[in-house]
């Protein structure tokens, strides 16, 4: 997996950490620096780790799956980029006004870190430096995240829909460059 593969990946996983930064930014006037940065953190620490866990999951059923890697690799990121793309059509919900606790925190990095979960255990089935991705998503994260919190009140309702749409159809790209790259060797 080449860099700019690892990059567009790392951001690809990074726009649902971003879109819920970008909700908690707009429920309130008080989004500083400082819930900006605890967002960013927490957001980032959680992608970090959940592709390293999908990956040792993969690598655990590898030897079951050699023959066929490639197709679970394309369904994967196939179903997961289906998700992201008709999820960012979806008219955006209205925001609830609370939520601001470190337990919803953790608990909104969790539930948009399943992605990275699936993806991971994706790319157990390719060779690729899962520290590299796992490290490129978390600093991806860490940065939109952070980003998404100040600017949220400004473009959250705005452009959420659309950035997650283009995320998913990125995922299906890469999951058809997967399975084209396996299919013609």
């Amino acid at each position: 997996m080449t860099g700019f593969a690892i990059g567009l990946l790392a951001v690809t996983l990074s726009l649902d950490a971003f879109l819920a930064s970008l909700g908690r930014g707009a429920r309130g006037q008080s989004a500083g620096i400082g819930l900006a940065l605890r967002t960013g953190a927490v957001f980032g620490a959680v992608e970090a780790v959940t592709p390293l866990i999908g990956w040792g999951l993969g690598v655990a059923a590898l030897s079951h799956v050699a023959s066929f890697d490639h197709w679970i690799a394309f369904g994967l990121l196939m179903a997961v980029g289906l998700r992201m793309a008709l999820h960012g059509l979806k008219p955006p919900a209205p925001s609830p006004s609370a939520g601001r606790g470190t337990a919803v925190l953790l608990a909104t990095a969790i539930g948009t870190s399943v992605d990275a979960l699936a993806v991971g255990a994706s790319l157990a089935l390719l060779e690729v430096n899962i520290v590299a991705v796992a490290l490129a998503v978390g600093i991806s994260t860490l940065i939109l995240s952070t980003a998404g919190v100040l600017t949220g009140k400004y473009l959250g309702q705005r452009f959420g829909g659309w950035a997650e749409l283009l995320g998913g159809l990125v995922l299906i790209g890469l999951g058809f460059a997967i399975l084209a790259e396996h299919l013609s060797v």
